[in-house]
């Protein structure tokens, strides 16, 4: 008997939507400059700021999740440089410092669109739309084991 796949829907993602898990930083239509900073909490002093740049295969919808990671002393910031649009799967905490899969949430987010993860928040590596995106990554870390938990899925579960 095979086991049954968890079908998670998308939505838009919005600032209010996402706030259990961090910030959205909408690029829409701004102009000028704007400082944000604030937003990477940083929960260890002596970790120093890490600026990263990644390029992610292009998937679809719908999508299997793999495993859901962490940061428990750093916020973690995506920001799209080229994509066509990306999706955010985050989930909350099980209660014992473990992901909870079964209420995880999913976001369509624009290219315009950039992401920080709140420090600890549980959530999917990300998943370029369409076509490979690239983004910019900025985080703490110190280069232990500390800077990112990893804990793949035990059952299945596709966002659509």
């Amino acid at each position: 008997m095979s086991e049954s796949v968890t079908l998670l829907p998308s939505r838009p993602l919005t600032a209010a939507a996402f706030a259990p898990y961090g910030q959205v930083i909408d690029h829409d239509g701004f102009e000028g400059r704007i400082y944000r900073g604030d937003l990477i909490e940083n929960r260890r002093p002596q970790a120093r700021l890490d600026l990263s740049f990644t390029l992610v295969a292009a998937s679809s919808l719908p999508c299997p999740l793999k495993l859901f990671e962490r940061h428990a002393f750093s916020a973690q910031a995506f920001i799209p440089l080229d994509v066509a649009g990306y999706l955010v799967t985050v989930c909350p905490d099980d209660g014992r410092g473990r992901p909870d899969p079964s209420q995880a949430v999913a976001f369509l987010a624009r290219p315009d669109q950039s992401i920080v993860y709140a420090a600890g928040t549980w959530h999917h590596p990300m998943v370029a739309l369409q076509r490979p995106g690239r983004f910019a990554i900025v985080m703490w870390m110190m280069g232990d084991a500390g800077d990112e938990e990893l804990v793949p899925l035990t059952a299945p579960v596709t966002v659509g």
